[in-house]
């Protein structure tokens, strides 16, 4: 997904392109791919579940490309088990670590310089998931970690807007399961096809370019926060369960992480 954002970035002609991952030699090679005409694209090797890493990328970024116009919170793993099954350090900590506070970190590190530079319109593009909005067997932690994600990303842009930073908008995106491979076996509810990467990181960027608060792919994301916000408890339970089978989706996870 991160390489699919820098392809459209690079399409539309951004003039620098931060490319932070793990993997550097594959960084490197995308890198040197998009780089050409007026566009520079730059790999950084970065452990975002280390909060001084962060730090010092983040200010080697700003100091070698500037200050930037557009930041996607993308990085994130997942975990498929039971709540006890998870290690406290290796499944539980590092889940919260990459997909909750490591965006909290970095935007942290960037939105000062995005709020004074006024020139141009700035876009911050949080990707979430519907297991954030909606609870679900074998991924306890992941939802946490999205619940805590959608609340943070929607608190920060309402203290936007109302702190007069209209130049700044933030938009989070809950997709349902993406083929990524990172939930591989995972099944789709009724009426909820797996997306593909192509598809979701369209409706990703067209929704971030727009500034549309909340991105919610597909559909059925909607309803079935409707009927669990409206419906008793246990009435959704048996519904989400035995009719849009959601609490039964996971039961085949073989994914990565």
């Amino acid at each position: 997904m991160g390489e699919l954002y820098a392809r459209r970035a690079a399409k539309e002609g951004a003039r620098a392109i931060a490319l932070w991952d793990l993997d550097g030699p594959r960084a490197e090679a995308l890198a040197a791919e998009l780089s050409g005409g007026e566009t520079t694209a730059r790999a950084y090797v970065v452990d975002v579940s280390d909060r001084e890493a962060v730090r010092e990328a983040a200010g080697r970024t700003v100091a070698e490309l500037g200050v930037p116009d557009v930041l996607i919170n993308n990085a994130g793993i997942v975990r498929g088990a039971l709540f006890w099954e998870h290690d406290p350090e290796r499944d539980i900590e590092l889940t919260m670590r990459v997909n909750t506070l490591a965006p909290m970190w970095l935007t942290r590190e960037l939105l000062r310089a995005m709020l004074a530079d006024r020139g141009r319109p700035k876009r911050i593009l949080n990707i979430a998931s519907a297991a954030g909005t909606l609870a679900n067997p074998r991924m306890s932690v992941y939802a946490a970690s999205k619940w805590a994600m959608i609340g943070w990303s929607e608190s920060l842009r309402l203290e936007l807007a109302r702190e007069g930073h209209g130049h700044v908008a933030v938009t989070t995106f809950c997709p349902s399961y993406v083929s990524t491979g990172m939930f591989a076996g995972a099944r789709g509810p009724l009426l909820t096809p797996i997306m593909t990467p192509v598809r979701a990181a369209r409706a990703a960027w067209e929704g971030m370019l727009a500034g549309t608060p909340l991105v919610l792919r597909p559909w059925t994301v909607k309803l079935a926060m409707a009927l669990r916000g409206i419906l008793p408890t246990r009435v959704w339970d048996a519904i989400a369960d035995r009719v849009f089978h959601v609490y039964s989706s996971m039961d085949r996870f073989t994914g990565r992480g």
